[in-house]
């Protein structure tokens, strides 16, 4: 054990996606950082413990990812998203009786964003943090103790060394150790539902159109993705109550794809489960505050939401380009800190407010409710400014 005291200016805690893309940020701005997250990062589809989510990149996010030196490691292995489309599949029956396409042509000339899969971006981003001399990735390693101070964060990490910074990250997770150690509560909002995330092929070309498909229990979503084995591949996020979920990993293969099938509604044609299947719990949360001293939460250490509308990582990467531009005088200073949380905290509250309210719309089991979500849908639709301005808002664009 090491009785010395290791200076950085940045000490990212948490090795997941935000995590490695703010080393790399903070990185490429010439800081000196330390990233470390107790478990290594699986960056192979078929590891066991693989994350096969998918990520959803919003051109905002791909500005800084191209601005950070990481869009060109990335860009060969993305898939478009030209069109969100919107189905609603309330009716008695369980298929499309309205749908409704949001194309980003309507308000600029690039697609919505890029489609990514999990494991391959901590592949591909943890190599790019090899090539910068000022970033070290230690997987392997969590921090144990956090002590703030006006001055400097005071981490002792599992291997017992002890790191001074002047800025702490916090990128720990919805169950962030560093928050708790800071004594940030959180408001949590609960629902009731899991998500299934796996991978599917199918008949038809996806044509780069990310589809919502709502019924009950929350959203069913197809998300294109490069072609698999010579055929259209989406990734899937099923979101269902909790006790459905169970019922629907304990199907045997054959059956699943039948409730698979049902659930799609047909949009993309037959489905055939291509990867296996993933879960994981479904809330909402928002710590009390965004700051400690000389610390910063971000991701899901702040903020967690629903996975709708490609939120979540969007949002974390907004938190992250705030974070850059307070930082570069003094990064961890009492003043950019409070700059950040008086900036990123009501912009994402408001966010996760609005993507709450369309998670119980899509929960929704009663069909005068079902109606009354599929109005609204029409309704907001027909009307052009409001769905420009719904398209520029899911951007995160003024």
């Amino acid at each position: 054990m090491s009785a010395g005291l290791e200076k950085v200016d940045i000490l990212v805690s948490g090795g997941g996606i935000a995590g490695l893309i703010a080393a790399a940020a903070f990185g490429a701005e010439g800081f000196s950082v330390l990233c470390v997250d107790p478990a290594p990062p699986i960056t192979a589809e078929a590891a066991e413990g693989a994350d096969l989510r998918t990520t959803a990149f919003l051109a905002p996010s791909v500005a800084l990812l191209d601005r950070i030196g990481l869009w060109d490691r990335l860009a060969d292995f993305a898939t478009p998203l030209q069109v969100m489309r919107i189905v609603d599949a309330g009716g008695a029956r369980p298929e499309p009786r309205l749908s409704r396409e949001f194309d980003a042509a309507e308000i600029g000339d690039q697609p919505f964003g890029w489609n990514l899969q999990n494991w391959l971006l901590r592949r591909e981003i943890a190599a790019r943090l090899d090539q910068l001399q000022t970033v070290r990735f230690q997987p392997g390693t969590g921090a144990a103790e956090v002590l703030a101070r006006d001055e400097a964060a005071l981490v002792t990490l599992s291997d017992g060394r002890r790191v001074q910074a002047r800025l702490l990250i916090a990128a720990d997770g919805r169950d962030s150790p560093v928050r708790r150690a800071l004594g940030i509560g959180v408001r949590r909002f609960r629902y009731g539902q899991k998500a299934l995330a796996f991978a599917v092929t199918h008949e038809r070309p996806h044509h780069n159109i990310s589809t919502e498909i709502h019924r009950s229990g929350g959203p069913f979503t197809l998300v294109p993705l490069p072609d698999r084995d010579g055929r259209p591949c989406s990734a899937v996020v099923w979101m269902e109550n909790g006790r459905e979920i169970a019922r629907l990993q304990a199907l045997p293969r054959d059956e699943f794809e039948t409730a698979l099938n049902a659930r799609s509604a047909g949009v993309a044609g037959p489905l055939t489960q291509a990867t296996a299947l993933t879960c994981w719990p479904i809330i909402s949360q928002i710590a009390d505050r965004f700051c400690g001293k000389r610390t910063a939460l971000i991701a899901e250490a702040a903020h967690v939401v629903p996975p709708i509308g490609a939120q979540g990582l969007n949002m974390s990467l907004a938190d992250l380009s705030s974070l850059i531009e307070l930082s570069r005088a003094d990064p961890g200073s009492a003043a950019s800190l409070a700059s950040y949380d008086r900036s990123r905290r009501p912009e994402a509250y408001a966010r996760l407010l609005g993507i709450d309210a369309l998670n119980r719309a899509s929960q929704a089991s009663l069909r005068p409710l079902r109606d009354l979500r599929a109005a609204a849908l029409g309704g907001l639709y027909g009307i052009a400014p409001v769905r420009r301005l719904m398209m520029r808002a899911g951007l995160g664009m003024r």
